[in-house]
């Protein structure tokens, strides 16, 4: 079995989870316009799958200061990103949005850092996307 390639995403370069969708692109599909994959969670997602120049066959995703994104990407940014998704949402979401937003401002709930890894893990082993072949490595 051969070795799966392994990229690297670095946490000092991003604080938002729009400069972190910058590092993907950098990182992950550099042949892909900034703008040309959706830059949203299920975009993400998408790319994990492979086809978007990520292997099909699987790789590792190896993510460098991931104590300092833990931080960046905690409550504060997690606030801010329910705020824009609540101007933004159906009215039939508005309840739940509003739900997550009220529980992120009490600290309480998950993260965008959480959300991330819980999208990139799902296409590793246990995951329901496993067959993707994605390994996450927080370091």
């Amino acid at each position: 079995m051969l070795a799966r390639p392994v990229f690297e995403i670095d946490g000092r370069n991003f604080s938002t989870l729009e400069a972190f969708y910058d590092e993907i692109s950098r990182v992950l599909v550099p042949g892909i316009p900034v703008d040309g994959w959706g830059r949203n969670l299920d975009a993400f997602n998408d790319i994990l799958r492979g086809g978007f120049g990520t292997p099909d066959e699987g790789f590792v995703l190896r993510w460098i200061n991931s104590d300092a994104s833990r931080q960046q990407l905690g409550f504060g940014e997690t606030i801010r990103q329910l705020e824009l998704r609540l101007q933004g949402c159906h009215p039939a979401n508005r309840a739940s949005v509003a739900s997550e937003l009220q529980m992120a401002r009490s600290g309480q709930g998950e993260t965008v850092f959480d959300w991330l890894v819980e999208i990139i893990k799902d296409h590793g082993p246990g995951g329901s996307e496993s067959d993707d072949a994605v390994d996450l490595i927080l370091a």
